[in-house]
């Protein structure tokens, strides 16, 4: 509301010296508000998610959902709102009170449901080393296997507003991708290179770069180890 007061009071200034001293946290929001900016909005229970959808329809910004551990309570809700949501599955008990009910079921749940699934993993939550675990885990729970490739490729370009760019193997696009040695949700598959905008960033057979394929704190260079700290 404060950002709508110091647009409009912008928009009517007659003379620049009658104009609000310029705010870059208001010019942010003015962004948000005239769909220039995207909100990827960090929730957990039903009824944050839900607090999120209100706002965005209350204020007419674009909205992305993050994590949406109770997304499975309120996907048809979901799906009205046409908002797409990037998901997280753990593998583990543990965290938050406010992540107490995130279950494997919740892609398959928000997929029937016809919302736009993609996943993530919260990095250093879940490495993201273990990134296409995630999807497997939602076919696991009955999600289908190609909404779950597209959870990890075309999707979660769609919510960044890339899609025309990269998410999917298509003329045109940046020769973004991944060479894989079998199944993309087998625990048994290896990357066996990485490609980005056509250029071999990781070779699995080439020794300098086997350290990042096993990971750990070690190879960022004290980096993670301050998340920790």
């Amino acid at each position: 509301m404060a950002a709508q007061e110091y647009r409009r009071k912008k928009e009517q200034a007659d003379d620049p010296s009658e104009a609000p001293d310029r705010n870059l946290r208001m010019e942010g929001l003015i962004d948000v508000l005239e769909g220039r900016r995207t909100v990827h909005f960090h929730t957990h229970r039903h009824d944050d998610i839900l607090t999120a959808i209100r706002l965005s329809e209350e204020f007419g910004f674009d909205l992305v959902l993050h994590h949406v551990s109770e997304g499975w309570k309120v996907a048809d809700e979901i799906a009205e709102a046409d908002v797409p949501a990037s998901i997280i599955v753990l593998d583990s008990p543990g965290g938050k009170h406010e992540a107490d009910e995130l279950v494997y079921r919740t892609g398959r749940v928000l997929e029937e449901a016809g919302v736009d699934v993609a996943y993530h993993t919260d990095d250093p939550i879940t490495d993201s080393r273990l990134f296409l675990r995630s999807p497997a885990f939602g076919v696991r729970a009955g999600m289908s296997r190609d909404a779950a490739l597209e959870s990890v490729t075309l999707a979660g370009a769609r919510m960044l507003g890339l899609e025309d760019e990269v998410g999917s193997l298509e003329e045109g696009k940046d020769a973004d991708f991944i060479v894989l040695s079998g199944d993309p949700l087998s625990v048994y598959t290896e990357i066996e290179q990485t490609w980005v905008e056509g250029t071999p960033v990781f070779d699995r057979s080439d020794p300098d770069d086997r350290e990042f394929a096993t990971g750990g704190y070690r190879v960022y260079d004290g980096a993670a180890q301050h998340v920790h700290e």
